[in-house]
């Protein structure tokens, strides 16, 4: 599942549908969505009747009442109300900052700024979405990146969603940046803006802001006590009530479909995306942008790669070589080797990366060879334990393979038995 919803002049429109709680529970889909300018939508088109089928009941828009004035706000319908809610007191202009000016500390400060001037506007958000009910409601600003991403990381901190969650949904917006770039490019005649961190949303943003409320309030929930006038606990609760569901216990059967180059596009997205999750949660492996789509276009020439769906969503994706030279050298034909395994971010069923690895292992079978290879990073003994657990045994370690990057690395090599 793309969290991003895909309309034509919406760029960040996202379903916060899916993320999980320290207790076991997730938010429903459906119900909370964070975007980008709806000012952008116009009646009679297809991103304005995509928009009327979501059932939005309440729209905030987080901008200046100028902003809405000067370029546009959601157009008035029967279906939904309309709450402008300013929650920036100090307006700053992101693209004429200059290239020496750090994104993840200069953003988290102005963060800071919002959460101490917008108090009234940001309890007269949390109050909105907490009175909500079961009507889905929608949250924006100009490009859906800081009052939103603000808005949301508040939100989901009251709902219990860990800190490495809220992080990674912050992060998402680098999925949109090109798009919110461009955008400005052309709004600018052509021009690019003087801050080449623009449109960017590093995790270190968030991470930041949140340490700087909790150093300031002591916790997200003094913060809306002390600050905002509000009672978390009664506020948490209404929010949960009503946004919060028990995980499926069943799931559909996946299904199994071989990549084709079409689908390079929507690999790329994917391994970008599992990308921003590792970054989230401490692991400094992939990187956004590392692969591209002659990457797998090239994959599937010269091996296989696999995308795996769930009641007609995408849910995981892998490449299946054949050959390995630079994690296992010379060998004979007697294996093949799994690489770029992937599941979607939280929106996965369980167990679908074992999923991956039993149909990858089956395709081997087929082939006659007895062995299913892989490699991961020596220094992720997180991974290295999940391939163990699924059945696979260290048999040596590659201390400087090259994998296209120029920067060689040491990676842990794995093998499983096939019967």
């Amino acid at each position: 599942m793309d969290r991003h919803l895909a309309f034509d002049k919406l760029r960040n429109f996202r379903d916060l549908g899916g993320y999980r709680t320290a207790d076991g529970l997730r938010i429903r889909p459906g119900r909370l969505y964070r975007a980008d300018s709806l000012g952008k939508l116009t009646k009679d088109t297809p991103d304005w009747h995509r928009f009327l089928s979501l059932s939005v009941a309440t729209v905030i828009d987080l901008r200046h009442p100028w902003e809405a004035d000067t370029s546009g706000r959601v157009p008035t319908d029967p279906s939904f109300a309309y709450h402008n809610l300013s929650i920036e007191h100090r307006p700053y202009n992101q693209a004429a900052l200059t290239q020496d000016v750090d994104p993840a500390s200069y953003l988290s400060a102005r963060y800071t700024e919002v959460a101490e001037d917008g108090t009234k506007e940001i309890a007269a958000a949390l109050e909105l979405i907490a009175d909500a009910g079961a009507a889905p409601l929608a949250f924006h600003c100009a490009s859906g990146k800081d009052r939103t991403g603000q808005l949301a990381a508040l939100v989901l901190a009251l709902l219990g969603v860990p800190d490495e969650t809220i992080v990674f949904d912050f992060t998402l917006t680098e999925l949109a940046a090109p798009a919110l770039l461009a955008d400005w490019q052309a709004r600018n005649e052509g021009r690019s803006p003087a801050w080449p961190a623009f449109g960017r949303a590093p995790g270190s943003t968030m991470r930041l802001f949140l340490k700087s409320l909790r150093s300031r309030y002591g916790s997200v929930e003094s913060y809306v006590t002390n600050a905002l006038g509000l009672n978390a606990e009664t506020l948490s609760d209404a929010l949960r009530a009503h946004l919060l569901e028990p995980l499926p216990t069943t799931w559909p059967d996946p299904t199994h479909r071989r990549a084709t180059p079409a689908d390079a596009p929507l690999l790329v997205r994917l391994r970008d995306t599992c990308a921003l999750w590792q970054l989230a949660h401490g692991i400094d492996q992939w990187k956004p942008g590392e692969k591209d789509e002659t990457h797998f276009r090239d994959r599937m020439q010269d091996g296989e790669v696999w995308l795996t769906h769930t009641a007609g969503s995408l849910t995981g994706a892998y490449e299946l070589w054949w050959d390995d030279p630079a994690a296992w050298g010379p060998r004979p034909p007697d294996a093949g080797y799994v690489h770029r395994l992937m599941t979607t971010p939280y929106t996965a069923p369980p167990a679908t990366g074992r999923t991956l690895l039993t149909h990858a292992e089956s395709r081997i079978a087929a082939t006659g060879r007895p062995y299913a290879r892989l490699d991961c990073l020596s220094s992720n003994p997180r991974l290295r334990s999940y391939y163990e657990s699924a059945g696979y045994t260290v048999v040596g370690e590659q201390r400087a393979k090259d994998g296209g990057t120029g920067s060689p690395y040491a990676v842990t090599l794995l093998e499983k038995r096939l019967s």
